[in-house]
């Protein structure tokens, strides 16, 4: 009789855990990501979206249990998307600032996107200040462009400025600039996408700390802790030095998560 009752328990237990955690894997958030910041999130020749930001938020729904469906999403249209409901969750290389933390929620920070001078392997530069003397490339309009216009100043002939990453760092191997600033996870993954081309990347002080985040709508915090959650377990559990490997190179950086 104890033997019977136990077994009735025990399925019991089974029957529910097992309805229990199809119901939460059967949960589905839908994600919004650019399609044109490689690379962090950008289209591939088949239109899915791939890249560091799509691999991270697949790692955080796989530890997390949740599915996620993923839509390119524009910039200029990402925030509202999430706001009216069409989007459960935003990841875009999104930099965590007072100002939009006043309309959505973040997580805690996934991503450095700090500010680097880049240079040749043999230059003499070792920081900011030394660029005053210097011919600097920047895309335009970029915090890099700022950051580099105050220290030149905004109409310096010094400052020569570029469509796009790839274009700046070109001109920097050809040595039409002496120097360029740019941010450290696009130039990280261009050299690790041309390795022939030896690069220093040089870190200054005077460049303000900065952090991507995740985002969800003002009030979610069931979702916001599964992925907070889920982003502290892929760094312990060292999928996230894997993805980072995988889109930079093994210098994983230490996030202030805790």
């Amino acid at each position: 009789m104890i033997k019977s009752c136990f077994s009735l328990i025990l399925s019991t237990f089974l029957l529910f855990t097992s309805h229990y955690s199809y119901a939460e894997k059967d949960i589905t958030y839908v994600v919004g990501a650019g399609g044109t910041y490689r690379p962090f999130e950008y289209e591939n020749t088949q239109r899915q979206l791939e890249g560091f930001d799509i691999d991270i938020i697949q790692a955080i729904a796989d530890v997390e249990n949740f599915n996620i469906k993923l839509i390119n999403t524009p910039w200029d249209s990402i925030f509202a998307s999430l706001n009216n409901g069409e989007r459960d969750i935003i990841i875009s290389g999104i930099t965590i600032t007072d100002k939009r933390k006043k309309s959505v929620d973040f997580s805690l920070p996934y991503f450095p996107a700090e500010q680097v001078v880049v240079t040749q392997a043999q230059s003499s530069i070792t920081s900011l200040e030394d660029l005053k003397t210097k011919t600097v490339g920047v895309v335009n309009g970029s915090t890099a462009d700022v950051v580099v216009s105050k220290v030149l100043g905004m109409n310096s002939k010094a400052i020569k400025r570029f469509d796009n990453t790839p274009l700046l760092l070109q001109d920097l191997y050809e040595e039409g600039i002496d120097a360029a600033v740019s941010d450290v996870g696009v130039v990280k993954f261009y050299i690790k996408m041309h390795p022939g081309k030896d690069f220093n990347l040089i870190t200054d002080q005077n460049f303000e700390p900065q952090y991507f985040g995740i985002a969800v709508a003002k009030g979610n915090d069931k979702l916001l802790n599964n992925i907070n959650e889920g982003l502290k377990k892929i760094i312990a559990n060292g999928t996230y030095a894997t993805i980072y490997a995988k889109w930079f190179d093994e210098n994983v950086p230490v996030l202030p998560i805790n």
